[in-house]
């Protein structure tokens, strides 16, 4: 009988723990805790009518293809509303350029798979979406970490690292990782000097760009920026690949995003999503199409980003009253997206704050769940996008108790 299944699991799973954030939320099952950890859309913001009605209308109108597999590149309806789409953000691709994934995790999997081999380098920003980090530890990668300052990644310090690769004493990186739009964890927004700047390296040091744009609609004040993949094709360019999702703009529960690129690089990526997920169903795609498509996307992001901002107003004011006291503790602003990021003093670890807290019905995801390497642990992810605007000042209020019993 065999007793240790471990000696024949890969070596690249063998120690492979998961999502640490995802294995956070058994404890907060309770219905009376505020959960400022999860990352999901309000429900207040799902077109609902349009889904029953898409719904509806494609089970009628084509039951037999909508229950049937669909191509693995993707549904044509949905290329051509996804090419249309992106002209509202000055992106020109064709067919060739898009991939369409089962989400925007699966399409961050499908780059750790594409590039990495394991002991392969990439550069990432500190802190950096957890759900990246896992996606490319399958790999087994090292990652190198840039510090972000209020405008994005330090550039500077980025430089310095592609030199130090460039001369051998760290090894080089197969791709920088960056989320520019209102950035997970932290909220904060790449600076357009900051986006100009780093494709200037990119080309300089022959690395590409990997941008992750699952909250770009979402931005609740100040001004749009070029995204970087735009930018590079203005310079016509092709070092940026694109990753994107529909489960912040329109419902996470359709699992369907899609990736955008030089043909190339979709076209291995398409080889990969042949082995290890075939097709991504055609009623979700259909769904999402027929949302690109019919429904007044101006009108409807412009509801997102009011409803949203209300939660953000909400939030930040919550934080100057019942955090503004305390010494030592900051907190980030972002202009979009979901979430804020809040540093404690230098004492205080969030990792052990995070059980106390639950016993005072509050959660959040410790910082040291958003680095790569040589974890912070004096910081906190905070979500405002699904608890009401009650329970974000009641929440903060009580994430500010649990702080003062500990400073």
């Amino acid at each position: 009988m065999r007793k240790a299944w471990e000696e024949n699991f890969s070596k690249n799973i063998r120690d492979f723990k998961g999502y640490s954030i995802g294995k956070l939320l058994q404890y907060v099952k309770d219905p009376d805790i505020i959960s400022f950890a999860v990352g999901m859309p309000s429900p207040d913001t799902f077109p609902r009518e349009l889904l029953k009605s898409a719904s509806e209308r494609i089970l009628r109108e084509d039951i037999d293809h909508v229950l049937q597999y669909s191509p693995i590149p993707g549904e044509e309806s949905l290329f051509e509303s996804i090419i249309d789409f992106l002209k509202w953000d000055n992106i020109d691709i064709k067919k060739e350029n898009i991939l369409i994934t089962s989400s925007g995790q699966h399409g961050l999997d499908l780059v750790g798979r594409l590039f990495l081999d394991p002991g392969d380098s990439l550069i990432l920003e500190r802190p950096s979406f957890g759900g990246a980090l896992v996606a490319f530890e399958m790999e087994k990668p090292r990652f190198i970490g840039v510090d972000l300052e209020e405008d994005g990644i330090n550039i500077a310090n980025l430089h310095k690292k592609l030199e130090e690769s460039k001369s051998g004493a760290i090894p080089p990186s197969k791709f920088i990782y960056v989320i520019p739009d209102f950035q997970n964890p932290s909220g904060i927004t790449m600076s357009l000097e900051k986006r100009k700047g780093l494709l200037d390296l990119s080309y300089e040091y022959d690395i590409p760009i990997v941008e992750d744009s699952p909250y770009r609609p979402l931005r609740y004040r100040g001004d749009s920026i070029p995204s970087i993949f735009s930018i590079d094709q203005d310079r016509k360019g092709t070092n940026v690949i694109g990753i994107y999702t529909f489960s912040k703009i329109l419902t996470p529960g359709l699992r369907v995003g899609f990736n955008i690129g030089a043909s190339a690089v979709i076209g291995k990526m398409t080889n990969i999503k042949e082995a290890n997920l075939l097709n991504t169903p055609k009623w979700n795609q259909d769904i999402c199409a027929i949302f690109l498509k019919e429904i007044d996307l101006d009108k409807h992001f412009k509801k997102m980003q009011d409803y949203y901002r209300k939660k953000l107003e909400k939030i930040l004011t919550a934080l100057d009253e019942y955090l503004g006291t305390i010494d030592g503790v900051s907190w980030t602003r972002p202009d979009g997206g979901f979430f804020l990021w809040v540093t404690t003093p230098p004492s205080i670890d969030t990792m052990k704050l995070f059980y106390e807290a639950v016993e005072e019905k509050v959660a959040f995801v410790p910082g040291e769940a958003s680095y790569g390497e040589n974890p912070e642990k004096n910081h906190m992810r905070i979500n405002f996008s699904y608890p009401s605007e009650e329970q974000l000042v009641e929440g903060i209020r009580r994430l500010a108790k649990c702080l003062k019993r500990h400073i």
